[in-house]
């Protein structure tokens, strides 16, 4: 990326919450990585598979080959320059919500991080156990610490469940979702193109809608943080040996 783009993409994370860079990955490489999922045993207790959906969750734990394709030059330059130096991916899912998904997920922001153990601290909670799973929310200052890199491997409209958001509304704090009022703050859909990349901040307010073109909508999703969770609550996915000058080692 050049400077310009870098300082564009900085101003619409700190303004509106989200930024979406095109053409981060080619054809080949997307190619490369759908046939990476599509060959993993989708049978264990961190997948899981429906008509509407389809989600692995640790997700570059369970799939440990996709790493040196995601983690490319273009992708630690992202991660260096609008992140920062510190950040490492500390929770990674991949959705694939089907063509004909009757699947919705209603306003919301992504309040909670995922521990290898339940521990009583104080300010975390509430908890949710999962298979496999811990999770919890954090103080508001630990989700304010997140980005979220979101890969998309197809073509994401409004037909096909792309993401609404409300600009801005990451700078709020955690608020409720039947608080939002639409006529004061529109909400924006989220049209990103296959191989680009879009960014967010998990307190930005969104929502996806029903599918209704038969096209898939398949997303890597990566969360990265620069802190220490406090009482011995580790991240459950912290990956320690990231590097931004070699990938991950």
């Amino acid at each position: 990326m050049t400077n310009d783009a870098i300082t564009q993409h900085r101003l619409e994370l700190s303004r509106d919450g989200y930024t979406v860079i095109p053409g981060i990955f080619s054809e080949s490489a997307i190619g490369e990585m759908i046939a990476l999922i599509d060959s993993v045993d989708p049978t264990g207790p961190l997948f899981r598979k429906t008509n509407d959906l389809f989600a692995i969750r640790c997700f570059l734990q369970e799939v440990p080959a996709i790493t040196p394709l995601i983690f490319t030059p273009g992708i630690r330059q992202i991660i260096r320059e609008l992140f920062g130096e510190q950040h490492v991916p500390v929770k990674s899912i991949y959705f694939d919500k089907p063509g004909q998904s009757n699947w919705f997920v209603a306003w919301h922001q992504d309040l909670t991080i995922s521990v290898t153990e339940k521990l009583s601290v104080a300010g975390y909670g509430p908890w949710t156990v999962k298979p496999g799973q811990f999770a919890v929310q954090p103080p508001t200052d630990i989700l304010e610490s997140i980005y979220t890199l979101r890969i998309h491997l197809d073509d994401t409209d409004e037909q096909n469940g792309a993401l609404k958001v409300l600009p801005g509304s990451h700078a709020k704090g955690v608020y409720r979702a039947d608080s939002i009022n639409l006529n004061e703050t529109p909400d924006v859909s989220c049209r990103v193109n296959k191989g680009s990349v879009m960014i967010m901040r998990p307190l930005l307010m969104h929502a996806s809608g029903r599918s209704s073109n038969g096209r898939n909508r398949r997303v890597i999703h990566i969360e990265f943080s620069n802190r220490q969770l406090a009482g011995g609550l580790e991240w459950a996915e912290a990956q320690s040996g990231f590097c931004l000058g070699s990938g991950l080692r």
